[in-house]
């Protein structure tokens, strides 16, 4: 009989900061969602770091006296891994791997390796390697602190500075071949797009780890990999889906995230063609998320980076199964009610109401609503299909049958 193998995660701490623009219960929120990055990445969180900062220290991110008590932490523990929640400067990299002797890790730099790990194409890969690259370039200098003669000057001219400068052409060539080889896929990708006809296309879209492939699983009748880690997808999926005779093409991008690296926007904006070019968006969010509004907010950000906010847009709120809200006993008089005590009926008369048959509420996982949200997506794509082939009105009906 085999032994089963266990995964060993590397022992990690978090580290973040309370700011001006970003309070304890941010704070929080945030790092509840880099914990789960780590745990995605093969990380275990041991411990967690708070401190409140109008702006981080330039040079260690941190106080002296929080890294102090950070640095007896990890020497005690042993902790191998330091994961900042936000983007460091070169600088700041440079100098808490001289205090802390770990591997030291931020946000980006995460994410990155999450991507890396998840990349399954060739089209992947190059788009991740590109962006890696790109926050590698000025952070390069943080690789040869072994060398003494590092910094040049008088005095300081050494084989330092001749490597660093060796590395960074190597980088830089580097990023032009990568950028030049996703041209190349992107024209051949536009041509695989021109290739498939004038069939209606409609994009999931979406934050990360908010079930689109399980709901692309459930309508297209397909396989596409899904899991409860956050960038489970990476490579778009277009299947051809047929509802009440009428096909259409339904497609699977990638996740977003709040804090998402500017690199991977740049790179992966190629990936995001397909939702330029759809007709129709499935903008799915997990309503059961406590922050799902601020979910929101992200993909529609990013969606204007993309010129992509004008599309005619379903909203489907997805996991009403796992929707839980709070409840207040009769005779507390002092708590106060918030949003965390809406029901899911009170959440459909906010915002939500403007939206009217807009708004979607299922469960793709138990296909709760399914086929109400079957019905939604054929009269969109119907009245679409209808005004791109008038001809053909007659052979789709306005109401689907199941």
């Amino acid at each position: 009989m085999l032994e089963r193998k266990e995964i060993a995660y590397e022992k990690t701490v978090l580290i973040g900061i309370v700011t001006k623009n970003q309070d304890e219960d941010k704070l929080n929120e945030f790092l509840d969602e880099l914990e789960f990055l780590t745990y995605t990445a093969g990380g275990e969180v041991v411990k967690r770091f708070t401190q409140k900062m109008d702006i981080p220290n330039s040079k260690t991110f941190i106080g002296t006296g929080k890294m102090d008590e950070v640095k007896a932490y990890v020497e005690e523990n042993e902790i191998g891994t330091v994961v900042f929640d936000d983007e460091l400067t070169p600088a700041q990299l440079r100098n808490i791997e001289r205090i802390l002797k770990a591997k030291i890790i931020d946000r980006t730099n995460l994410i990155l390796d999450i991507f890396a790990q998840r990349a399954q194409t060739s089209y992947a890969r190059t788009q991740v390697e590109l962006a890696q690259y790109q926050y590698l370039l000025p952070r390069l200098t943080g690789l040869w602190t072994h060398l003494e003669r590092q910094r040049g000057g008088i005095g300081m001219r050494g084989p330092g500075e001749t490597e660093i400068e060796t590395d960074r052409r190597i980088v830089r060539d580097r990023i032009s071949l990568l950028k030049k080889k996703l041209q190349t896929i992107d024209k051949q990708m536009a041509t695989q797009r021109g290739n498939r006809g004038k069939l209606v296309r409609v994009a999931l879209v979406g934050y990360t780890n908010v079930g689109k492939s399980t709901l692309m699983n459930v309508v297209a009748k397909s396989e596409v990999f899904a899991e409860n880690k956050l960038f489970a997808t990476l490579d778009t999926t277009v299947r051809k889906v047929v509802i009440g005779n009428l096909p259409f093409l339904l497609s699977d991008t990638v996740g977003f995230i709040r804090k998402l690296p500017t690199q991977l926007v740049e790179s992966f904006k190629s990936t995001l063609d397909e939702v330029r070019e759809a007709d129709l968006l499935l903008h799915v969010v997990d309503i059961s998320h406590p922050q799902f509004e601020d979910h929101i907010e992200s993909v529609n950000k990013i969606l204007g980076e993309i010129d992509c906010t004008e599309k005619p847009t379903i909203m489907v709120f997805n996991k009403i199964d796992a929707y839980e809200y709070e409840t207040i006993a009769s005779y507390d008089l002092t708590t106060e009610r918030t949003k965390a005590h809406y029901t899911l009926d009170e959440w459909k008369q906010t915002w939500m109401n403007k939206i009217g048959d807009n708004a979607l509420f299922i469960s793709a996982i138990h296909k709760g609503n399914i086929d109400e949200f079957r019905k939604r997506v054929y009269k969109e794509v119907r009245d679409i299909h209808v005004t791109r082939f008038p001809y053909n009105n007659f052979l789709y009906p306005e109401i689907v049958e199941e």
